[in-house]
């Protein structure tokens, strides 16, 4: 072989190994990701070391529904990544009284937690208005969970994507 044609093979595989790689930066980072659940905050829906995919195109253009699992950004020292429910979006009035939430003056009905759950307010503050670019977020563990209660109102631009598979365990695997 000519070095030319050793060159230009050469090219061309650096071309297509560039191309996939940053193919797959971008779906990594803006379509689909891995997450593992780290500790008990979304018990009994989610535990610890499960390993879930989450899809991130709806949440960046702002598109999130009452009841998804999310994950966002914590902005605290650690750039935590927490993983909650959404509970209230935009326009959504949130009050947290007698064990119960109430969402824009109904009772939230949450098949999702065991019977008999009660969702304590956890600061002086027990009514929350959401306002436009932000969400109002619960871990289904109640008694065991650093969410809206404690955070306050979570703004949309750090929503990093939502749950949408469970891979692991492999008895569990199920959609969201």
């Amino acid at each position: 072989m000519h070095n030319r044609t050793i060159f230009k093979m050469i090219k061309k595989y650096v071309l297509i190994i560039s191309l996939v790689v940053g193919f797959a930066f971008l779906f990594h980072n803006y379509v689909f990701a891995r997450v593992t659940v780290t500790g008990p905050s979304m018990q009994p829906t989610l535990n610890d070391k499960n390993v879930l995919f989450v899809e991130k195109i709806s949440t960046e253009i702002g598109n999130i529904n009452r009841g998804e699992i999310i994950i966002f950004d914590s902005n605290n020292e650690n750039n935590d990544i927490y993983i909650k429910r959404v509970i209230g979006i935009a326009g959504d009035k949130i009050n947290i009284k007698d064990g119960k939430v109430y969402l824009n003056g109904q009772i939230l009905a949450e098949s999702y937690l065991p019977q008999g759950t009660t969702t304590e307010a956890n600061s002086s503050t027990t009514e929350y208005v959401v306002p436009k670019g932000y969400i109002f977020v619960l871990g289904d563990n109640r008694g065991n969970s650093t969410d809206s209660r404690i955070l306050g109102l979570i703004n949309i631009k750090d929503v990093k994507g939502h749950v949408i598979l469970r891979v692991y365990p492999f008895k569990n695997i199920s959609t969201f």
